[in-house]
């Protein structure tokens, strides 16, 4: 998730939308968001309605706030989400879905294989697109202080939605932060990107195929995924090399890392423009070519993990052979995690929350100290590195 600002509970001028605040009376914090839908336009009795019935999710809260998938490794996550059946699967809808792929990747660019992996992993192919009423959600998740900045204009997004009659506040459910239909996407994104793809009229996420589908490609080619392009590509590392060039912050020129020693799994490269080497566990653990198209993912996840998981699926999707995972070094536990973590932060680093997830800051930050200890700069975190922190 993307980071935030808690907004002051400002009051609103004729014909201004100011920010509002967070937390507080609930109640009052409806009777808030109908006095700031008033101000943005809509009309009073429509707001006061489609509020009326909004209730606070604490379990809404509770999975906010416990996402302990992301604590596994790559590994072990990837292991667990694609499936033998879930590939096979994909490669039944490649060809149902044929010619709906085929459009997304003309209209858009994008690959079957990518859409496709999206599919399987937001909602395994639509069949468990989440049972949380979608307004309570969004509400719940702006009146906490958490991300207000990020929900708050979902709220209104869907009030929209609602005028339109493509949201009922009543029966409307998708997953627990908000996100609707097969390929899970928000109420704002379904405004922009939102594509009648079956001819009907209605953009319908959760029941039409073509509409979704289109839809979540036309919302990736929105965060600037680059048609014609690669993604991720399997790579096999040298014994030694300079570790601390890996990593998604440094870029170079695919001649320069063949220079260095990488080279394609299987086959040649991609392409020859510039690309990262990822290595989710370290240098003796699986290895990849991330080129630009890779970091469009994070506009759909910020978890580096998940991100990683898609975009290979993709390319299993894709034609890929299934990865080698190497022999990594023994991770850490979650108390190890979150004592380097701990360790880290007291040392000036910014890892964000304490708790025990890899993320991109704790990464960067391993790969720092690993560098300032002579240690190899993997950013993968080891008892060796904790021990000498």
């Amino acid at each position: 998730m993307k980071a935030w600002v808690l907004g002051a509970a400002l009051a609103c001028a004729p014909g201004m939308v100011l920010a509002q605040g967070c937390g507080g009376s609930f109640n009052g914090f409806k009777s808030q968001l109908v006095a700031e839908a008033v101000a943005r336009g809509h009309d009073g009795a429509v707001a006061k309605r489609f509020f009326a019935g909004a209730r606070q999710d604490p379990k809404v809260l509770k999975a906010d706030r416990s996402q302990g998938v992301f604590k596994k490794s790559f590994t072990e996550f990837a292991r667990a989400v694609i499936s033998g059946n879930r590939i096979n699967k994909g490669r039944a809808n490649a060809q149902t879905y044929r010619a709906i792929l085929r459009r997304a990747e003309a209209d858009y660019g994008i690959p079957p294989g990518v859409m496709l992996a999206f599919w399987a992993l937001e909602t395994d192919y639509g069949s468990f697109q989440g049972s949380f009423n979608t307004l309570n959600a969004l509400v719940t998740l702006a009146h906490d202080c958490r991300r207000p900045d990020l929900f708050r204009p979902q709220v209104f997004a869907a009030l929209e939605l609602f005028e339109r009659g493509g949201f009922d506040p009543a029966t409307t459910t998708g997953a627990w932060a908000g996100e609707v239909g097969m390929v899970q996407m928000l109420p704002e994104d379904i405004i922009r990107h939102g594509v009648d793809g079956d001819g009907d009229g209605q953009v319908l996420l959760k029941t039409s195929v073509p509409d979704a589908l289109l839809s979540g490609a036309k919302m990736l080619r929105s965060f600037g995924w680059r048609p014609g392009q690669p993604w991720l590509q399997e790579v096999r590392v040298p014994a030694e090399m300079d570790w601390s060039k890996t990593g998604l912050q440094s870029t170079l020129s695919v001649a320069d890392w063949a220079a260095m020693g990488v080279r394609p799994r299987d086959g040649g490269f991609a392409a020859s423009g510039p690309a990262s080497v990822i290595l989710p566990e370290g240098r003796r653990g699986p290895a990849f070519m991330a080129y630009p198209n890779f970091n469009v993912y994070f506009d759909w996840n910020q978890s580096f993990t998940y991100v990683t998981t898609a975009a290979y699926f993709a390319t299993r999707l894709s034609g890929a052979q299934v990865f080698d995972p190497g022999t990594p070094e023994r991770g850490l536990s979650d108390n190890q995690m979150k004592e380097l973590q701990r360790k880290l932060a007291a040392r000036g680093y910014d890892v964000g929350k304490i708790d025990g997830i890899l993320g991109a800051g704790t990464r960067a930050a391993v790969q720092a100290e690993q560098a300032r200890l002579g240690l190899p700069a993997d950013a993968w975190p080891t008892a060796a590195l904790l021990s000498r922190l």
